[in-house]
């Protein structure tokens, strides 16, 4: 089953790269020891010991933290206190409590639904395309907001919500009760273009562990249903897991090196592709915006700079710059900028400038949406 944009990933990213945007994201189990440090020592004993309205230990803890970081003066660079440091983890591998949906809008501009595999809204019933018209007491109309639509669906495990729906193409009216479920995020959605079927986009929301795994579900299940041509649709795409974006860019390629790569003192690593990608052969085109950024820019400029796939939209956000994350004692959690990365022959991303895309466009998005136009336009038309 295919269904649309994961609107509740696109949020939950907004929130975490607010902070800090990934290119690479790895993990320790522990921070060496600090140097001593005789200054900072001693004006930690002068505020114990003289201060008038001490903050807690904890307080004034993480304030040296992020004194620190201010000091090493790098944007991608964050501190992130343990709610924080969850919620970084609950975007690659997370849940919420909810139907499992997602939302898109038919050509009458109607919001409709897009059910997960096995959710809760497809076991009560729900399929792909029905028009949302109701949920519990707040009538959806078309100019009703995201956010409103996703505040209403979600909710306590356990609990029951009232949809109503209509159903093309009589637009028939159907009501269901659907319980609340501990619903899993995807970090892939994907379905048919509505108004050229042969066009199958995939949606890829973050960089995660079983990215690679689910664009590959993703195009298999396109194909059976029709698809002959696709689209890797990365726009707001903030990043995520750095060797799964290279993955992800392998599956596409059927040679050549991805990304190069160095860390502070030490040789330049390359990655490169060791045989031809299951993928290689799929007629593709890539739609990137402002906010494709991290690892996100590198299965887009792997591709661009293969002459693999053509980048459609707007330049994208240009970070060349690799975070290690630290988990802490407490279960916080420090992501510090360790190593640049570049593309051999591409010249983006780096800051202040990102991708150049092959097919440059006014807008990335829009009614009816610019960049699948430019699409349908290329591959098919």
């Amino acid at each position: 089953m295919s269904f649309k944009q994961s609107f509740l990933l696109t949020l939950l990213l907004a929130i975490i790269v607010t902070a800090a945007f990934f290119a690479g994201f790895g993990t320790r189990d522990r921070l060496s020891p600090a140097s001593n440090l005789p200054v900072l020592s001693q004006a930690y004993q002068i505020l114990q010991d003289h201060g008038l309205n001490l903050p807690g230990e904890k307080v004034l803890e993480y304030g040296m933290i992020h004194g620190m970081l201010q000091a090493y003066n790098d944007p991608f660079s964050s501190f992130s206190e343990p709610p924080q440091a969850e919620l970084q983890s609950q975007t690659l591998h997370g849940s919420y409590g909810g139907i499992g949906v997602t939302f898109g809008k038919d050509a009458d501009k109607f919001y409709v639904l897009y059910p997960f595999p096995d959710s809760p809204a497809a076991r009560a019933g729900i399929r792909e395309g029905d028009r949302l018209v109701q949920v519990d007491a707040l009538e959806i109309q078309p100019d009703t907001t995201q956010d409103v639509l996703e505040a209403a669906l979600r909710g306590p495990v356990g609990d029951k919500v009232k949809i109503k729906i209509t159903r093309p193409p009589d637009y028939q009216p159907f009501e269901f009760s659907v319980n609340r479920e501990q619903v899993s995020l995807p970090s892939v959605t994907w379905h048919l273009e509505p108004t050229e079927p042969r066009l199958g986009v995939i949606k890829v929301n973050v960089i995660a562990a079983t990215t690679p795994d689910e664009i590959q579900k993703a195009v298999q299940d396109l194909q059976r249903r029709g698809a002959q041509f696709f689209a890797l649709d990365l726009r707001d795409n903030y990043g995520g897991l750095l060797v799964e974006g290279v993955g992800v860019a392998r599956l596409f390629l059927k040679e050549g090196t991805v990304i190069q790569e160095q860390y502070r003192g030490q040789e330049v690593q390359t990655m490169s592709v060791d045989k031809p990608g299951a993928l290689a052969d799929l007629p593709l085109v890539v739609l990137v915006n402002q906010n494709t950024a991290s690892a996100a820019e590198i299965i887009s400029g792997a591709l661009q700079a293969h002459k693999r796939a053509l980048l459609i939209g707007v330049p994208t956000y240009g970070k060349d710059t690799i975070q290690l994350v630290f988990e802490l004692q407490d279960k916080s959690s420090l992501a510090i900028t360790s190593a640049h990365w570049w593309i051999p022959g591409l010249d983006a991303p780096h800051p202040g400038k990102g991708l150049q895309p092959d097919i440059l466009l006014d807008k990335a998005e829009g009614d009816p949406d610019p960049a699948i136009q430019a699409a349908i336009k290329e591959l098919i038309h």
